[in-house]
């Protein structure tokens, strides 16, 4: 009796978490209706008074109702920054600024540099150069996408080419910039007579002078918030000395009118290195103000330059501070960083790249893995070993990569022991402080991905020990999702919505499937290793894979977000990259299969692939 009273009770106790037996009875009430969310404002009665977040912001991985697109900067005007550069010349500010750029566009932030100095020669009648980018693309198709191509548009066949083909010829026309041939036609409008732009220019007492430098500076940033609120830029970076309190307090003014809800970050560059400041000066020297002057007058007229902005210069501090302005010390190019009141993930990060800066010379080297099985097949993804050729490719880079290196090391000996006074143009004398540092004792390391292909490509440099070889996960090839072992004739089959989807927008295009990512989603995990390279001091191997050396190439060859995707990148090609105070140097090698040793190419210019390539 106790037991069956016990299970009675239970039976009366209900359990929440239990799905309802089949005896419960459902209501035949009507369901309530659904209430649509209304817009309201659930803190007070009165509309916002607060300004926008300021959050994470990643383009094309942070989305919001308004911006489904993920490009959230080009509708939030809150989310947009101008960028401020302070500091005496010969302090690598155009160095920085060039670099910043370059590493916000790589990561899909609309940026632009606003040069007050480029003004200011424009309107006293120098003309501003032009550089083309990629070439165009070539006339046929690479194999694989070829066969995609036919099966949807019926193109005809082109001739084949093996794995380590000749890359198609190059146009050094190219295109060009349509920013600097912009600039370039506006140079040519003015014609006008020289002014004097020697030290006395630049001398604070002369009022003229510094009226005029006063309105090229205004006039340049008012063209830096056009871009910015009119133009769809997400980031302006206004390259000019912005040397004292009043200049600076004019630029917060002239923003805040103009837009209240922009950001602004300072960030001033100072030197105190005497060594490395005089290298800056003498690097001057082959600029458009001296290009071609004699040198030792140059430098003496340069110097006088300094000193004139010196006598009335005022380093970022306390001003800015009681007024809650963030901003960026960096000093020595990166050896020391202050930093006040960083706001947001984009100053933040900015702050963390600049911290990454170093002088010290050094190569970068990028090529792709050699020869795989699904290389032959044609097969997207997977983790097949290498066919012996691809073998064959390894021996022969490690073989090459130590001749280089040896090359290098007598090379930058040589430079060292020419340093000479009086200067040449363009001469960087006396050297860069890392310049003479532990040349002999400089590391070699190869970084490879995960993968077989890329592993096993770098299996001579793992038995020598003269080599530091690390595998990182960050630097695998683009996961295909559902797509992996796939061919393009056969995804352009089975799946031709998806193969025209990803055709027409490659940079945005995801994979679908577990695991399936864009090219968006491999900057976004390729950002640390980035910082990692300009980082370290030491040479560095990148045994990559096609999507990986396209968007680090990307970086280092300040490519457009249209040619990130387009870049042509075969097997076979070796790329060399030494930084340099002024931007980079860059080489290119095309691996000869019958000498089993690589071939300079002399001119090349990076060049987009095959239209349709996948």
């Amino acid at each position: 009796m106790a037991s069956v009273m016990r299970a009675t009770s239970g039976s009366a106790t209900h359990d929440l978490t239990e799905t309802p037996n089949a005896r419960s009875v459902n209501s035949t009430a009507p369901s309530s209706p659904r209430i649509p969310p209304l817009r309201q404002n659930s803190g007070t009665q009165t509309p916002r008074v607060r300004p926008h977040a300021t959050t994470l912001n990643i383009p094309g991985m942070t989305r919001s109702k308004v911006s489904p697109d993920g490009r959230i900067p080009q509708r939030d005007v809150a989310a947009k920054l101008v960028i401020v550069m302070v500091g005496l010349p010969a302090r690598g500010k155009s160095y920085i600024t060039k670099k910043l750029q370059r590493y916000l566009s790589w990561q899909q932030h609309e940026s632009r540099i606003f040069n007050v100095g480029n003004r200011r020669r424009i309107a006293t009648g120098r003309k501003a150069s032009v550089h083309p980018k990629l070439a165009p693309e070539p006339a046929c198709l690479d194999p694989p996408v070829e066969a995609a191509a036919i099966l949807l548009n019926g193109l005809p066949r082109s001739n084949g080419s093996s794995a380590f083909a000749e890359p198609p010829g190059f146009d050094l026309n190219g295109r060009f910039d349509r920013e600097e041939k912009r600039k370039a036609q506006e140079a040519e409008v003015h014609e006008e007579e020289e002014e004097d732009q020697s030290a006395q220019f630049f001398d604070p007492k002369n009022e003229k002078a510094a009226a005029m430098r006063e309105q090229v500076a205004m006039d340049t940033l008012d063209e830096l918030l056009d871009y910015l609120l009119d133009g769809g830029g997400s980031v302006g970076i206004l390259d000019a000395t912005n040397s004292t309190i009043a200049r600076r307090q004019r630029i917060v003014d002239r923003v805040k009118e103009r837009e209240p809800k922009l950001g602004i970050l300072f960030i001033e560059s100072i030197c105190t290195d005497e060594t490395l400041l005089e290298a800056n000066m003498r690097l001057k020297l082959s600029g458009p103000d001296y290009r071609d002057k004699d040198p030792v007058k140059s430098l003496a007229d340069f110097k006088a330059r300094v000193e004139a902005y010196a006598s009335a210069y005022e380093e970022l501090g306390e001003y800015e501070e009681k007024r809650d302005f963030q901003y960026i010390q960096m000093i020595d190019v990166g050896r020391k960083l202050i930093q006040h009141r960083l706001t947001g993930f984009l100053s933040n990060g900015i702050a963390t790249y600049l911290g990454s800066f170093n002088l010290s010379p050094r190569q970068i080297w990028i090529t792709r893995h050699g020869q795989s099985v699904d290389n032959e097949l044609g097969n997207l993804g997977g983790n097949s070993p290498l066919t012996e050729r691809g073998h064959c490719y390894g021996q022969a880079l490690h073989r090459f990569i130590t001749m280089k290196r040896q090359e290098w090391l007598i090379e930058q000996k040589n430079k060292l022991a020419q340093a000479s006074f009086p200067p040449v143009p363009g001469d960087n004398t006396p050297p860069y402080p890392d310049s003479n540092r532990e040349l002999d004792e400089k590391n070699f390391c190869v970084w490879t991905s995960m993968l077989r292909r890329s592993v096993e490509t770098a299996e001579y440099f793992d038995a020598d020990d003269d080599y530091d070889v690390k595998n990182w996960e960050m630097l695998n090839e683009l996961n295909t999702g559902q797509f992996e072992g796939m061919t393009y004739a056969e995804i352009a089959k089975k799946y031709p919505q998806e193969y025209k989807k990803r055709a027409a927008d490659k940079l945005n295009y995801i994979y679908p499937g577990v695991g399936g990512e864009g090219y968006l989603q491999v900057i976004s995990r390729l950002r640390d290793m980035v910082r990692e390279i300009e980082r370290i001091t030491d040479h560095v191997l990148i045994v990559g894979h096609r999507s990986v050396c396209r968007v680090l190439m990307a970086y280092f060859m300040d490519l457009t977000r249209e040619d990130i995707t387009d870049m042509d990148v075969p097997l076979g090609m070796l790329y060399a990259i030494e930084p340099k105070p002024y931007g980079i140097a860059f080489h290119a090698y095309r691996y000869n299969e019958e000498l089993s040793t690589f071939d300079e190419l002399p001119n090349y210019k990076p060049q987009k692939a095959a239209r349709g390539s996948v």
